[in-house]
């Protein structure tokens, strides 16, 4: 015959085990993630590319406005012929890394987006004509993509520099997501981050002509179609 062995819990043993997981183990585990958190936060806010827009536009009077929506030669044609538009910037944004080039962008690794930067006057151009053109000049249904550009930089965005562009931003794309029905909208709405101006060949690079040599309108009011080509 087995005897059934049994032991009897001891109390002490188990108040000597709460007393050392409660005063000596859980602290250091609370300090090692606040470490982890703090050093992350600190990494955060001292990251220039994570940092405000906080450029000011060329002329008292004008406001700035940035907008992704896949390549940005052929959106900031279409923004420079808009009338109360003073001037357009091609560059990149919303991604963590200070200083990015364009073929560091091309990799995929900088979470920046092709985004082009407006200065425009409001009291010739509202904002609201600015977001009509963001919606008409591309597909805001297709996540990471326009036509054949594949990426996160051609993403869509609408990068906002105060309250006023963030609730038109918001309602504007309540209006489109409603004409669009059965596709989903997946344009991000995010404040516009630090903004790094690319390379000067990049500027009004379809205006100049592009690959080809073969320059396009940007006059005022200009409905030619535009041709996006390297």
């Amino acid at each position: 015959m087995k005897l059934k062995h049994t032991t009897k819990s001891n109390p002490s043993s188990k108040l000597w085990c709460i007393y050392i997981y409660t005063v000596l183990i859980l602290p250091t585990i609370l300090f090692v993630l606040y470490c982890r958190h703090h050093h992350t936060m600190s990494n955060h806010n001292s990251n220039p590319a994570s940092q405000p827009d906080l450029d000011q536009p060329d002329a008292p009077g004008l406001k700035l406005a940035q907008f992704g929506a896949g390549c940005f030669w052929g959106v900031e044609l279409a923004f420079q012929r808009v009338e109360g538009v003073v001037k357009t910037e091609v560059g990149y944004s919303q991604g963590h890394i200070p200083d990015p080039t364009y073929k560091l962008v091309c990799t995929g690794t900088t979470n920046h987006s092709e985004v082009v930067r407006i200065h425009y006057d409001p009291n010739l151009c509202p904002y609201t004509n600015l977001l009509s053109l963001f919606w008409s000049r591309h597909d805001p249904t297709t996540l990471n993509r326009q036509g054949g550009d594949v990426g996160t930089q051609y993403r869509s965005g609408i990068y906002y520099y105060d309250g006023d562009q963030e609730k038109l931003a918001r309602e504007s794309m309540e209006i489109k997501q409603n004409e669009t029905k059965n596709h989903k909208i997946v344009t991000e709405i995010l404040p516009a981050k630090k903004f790094y101006r690319a390379e000067e060949y990049h500027q009004q690079y379809l205006e100049k002509g592009g690959g080809r040599g073969c320059k396009q309108s940007a006059n005022k009011g200009c409905n030619d179609p535009i041709r996006c080509y390297g």
